[in-house]
């Protein structure tokens, strides 16, 4: 089932919005830029507070170090991340003045001068960097969105800024729950935004420092971001939790020969010498007696931190016998692959959900800024395009069940899960049919679905919350019929 429909609506409401405001230019252009929008990636911010890892999960995500990009008046600007040709930058001020922006390519690092003659002010640094990672998917990195602990008086007007740009989330925190949360619990109050909080994945971004930096604390905090999936304090808030290393995903992806053979060096000393090297940042810095220069091994602590450097040498003495390897399994364990996963399963295979989404805000913040005569009835379809949009309800189901907040039995959940999408949201995964299965097999397996999940749906041994879960199933069932049929 695909949100071909939902679309559809939205486009419709798009034009019908447009022709009943083309008499005002400010709302026209408005209306005019989100129509374009359609046609565009994804776009993903990442937001969260000061000094939480923002530009290094970027660099992360991405696989080269891009990020960040500071110059002089661009304290309050958001910088996007796109593909190009090659490597670009550009400022962009509230006056829509442009101006360009020496950048240099150094292996593979973007190296960028700050300009003279630029305004004092800037409004967007746009970065074009040529790899296959942003295709589908616009970055953009956020100011911090609240200091530590506090609420800043300037942390909803960015995030407003960010949730108006992007069509999806990453917020990144040192914790949950706590104030850092605050600039979520901050949506807006709309039936899109009651209806659809179906845009954020919270991060957990310094995975490393749980558990005292020992390295099975990686472990504690994947445990810490189930538990949080089923914190009724996460409700309305997010679509999934997890936990990742950012510092060490981002040295996973980036890491060269020089780095590793550096850590291959450390991890060939014997183990009681290495595990007092690796007591503390000052005993590391401060030995002597190493193998490598103050400098190299500086180079290592800024890349890996220390909790990496003790992962990363005990992968080798594990087996970790070439770059390659370890890469490999540093990106595994930092919990980069579960994020890019659920980024994959959660936005970016629902890029026209999101989309739609962004539209529909963006009409109701139209229609309430400028009320008229000529817009009476779109409020109300916008309302009904809402309450009739299946693949939200698919979403929330999907947050629910994933963290635990509606159980269903054992051998419901997995049927349950792969029907509203959650391994993917073609027919036939949804179905767990053979690639090659027919037409008329596919509408065989979904209309025994279908009958099964109305009978869960009426099912009195099941609970109330289940068997509202089941009629969402039985829903995304009837999707799939009535996809097969068009």
């Amino acid at each position: 089932m695909t949100s071909g429909w939902l679309e559809d609506r939205v486009w419709m409401l798009l034009n019908d919005a447009l022709a009943a405001y083309r008499d005002s230019p400010r709302a026209f252009r408005w209306l005019q830029h989100h129509a374009q929008r359609f046609e565009e990636p994804l776009r993903i911010a990442v937001a969260g507070p000061p000094q939480v890892g923002k530009s290094t999960l970027i660099n992360a995500i991405v696989g080269e170090g891009i990020a960040p990009v500071e110059v002089d008046g661009g304290a309050e600007a958001l910088v996007w991340y796109q593909d190009g040709a090659q490597p670009r930058a550009t400022l962009h001020s509230p006056h829509e003045s442009v101006h360009d922006l020496t950048v240099t390519r150094l292996d593979r690092w973007l190296h960028v001068d700050s300009p003279t003659g630029a305004p004092e002010n800037v409004n967007e640094i746009v970065v074009d960097w040529p790899t296959r990672t942003l295709r589908h998917t616009i970055l953009i990195d956020t100011p911090g969105a609240v200091a530590p602990g506090t609420a800043a008086p300037d942390g909803p007007s960015i995030m407003d800024r960010a949730a108006r740009e992007a069509d999806a989330m990453l917020y990144l925190v040192r914790r949950a729950p706590g104030t850092e949360l605050n600039p979520l619990r901050m949506a807006p109050d709309t039936p899109v935004g009651r209806a659809a909080p179906v845009q954020t994945i919270l991060v957990l971004s310094r995975a490393d420092e749980v558990g005292g930096g020992r390295i099975d604390g990686l472990l504690s905090a994947k445990q810490l971001a189930r538990r949080h999936r089923r914190d009724v304090r996460m409700r309305g808030l997010c679509q999934n939790v997890v936990a990742v290393a950012g510092l060490i995903a981002e040295a996973g992806r980036t890491m060269r020969e020089p780095q590793y053979a550096a850590l291959a060096e450390l991890a060939a000393l014997d183990r009681e010498g290495l595990d007092g090297l690796l007591l503390s940042t000052d005993r590391f810095l401060g030995a002597s007696d190493t193998v490598q220069t103050l400098a190299v091994r500086q180079d290592l602590l800024n890349r890996l931190g220390l909790v990496g450097v003790r992962l990363a040498t005990t992968l080798i003495r594990q087996g970790g016998t070439d770059l390659g390897a370890l890469a490999g399994q540093l990106v595994r364990r930092s919990g980069l692959t579960e994020l890019r996963e659920s980024i994959s399963q959660l936005f970016v295979e629902r890029r026209g959900l999101l989309k739609a989404r962004s539209a529909l805000l963006a009409l109701e913040f139209v229609l309430r800024a400028e009320p008229r005569p000529a817009a009476t009835g779109l409020s109300a379809e916008v309302e009904r395009t809402v309450a009739g949009a299946h693949e939200f309800r698919e979403l929330r189901l999907m947050a629910a069940l994933r963290g635990g907040r509606i159980r269903l039995p054992s051998e419901l959940d997995t049927e349950a899960q792969r029907l509203i999408g959650m391994e993917g949201t073609d027919v036939s995964t949804r179905l767990a049919a053979d690639e090659q299965a027919t037409g008329a097999q596919l509408w065989a397996l979904g209309s025994q679905a279908l009958d099964r999940w109305v009978e869960h749906a009426e099912n009195p041994l099941l609970s109330h919350a289940q068997q509202g879960a089941a009629r969402t199933v039985v829903r995304s069932c009837e999707g799939i019929l009535a996809e097969l049929a068009g």
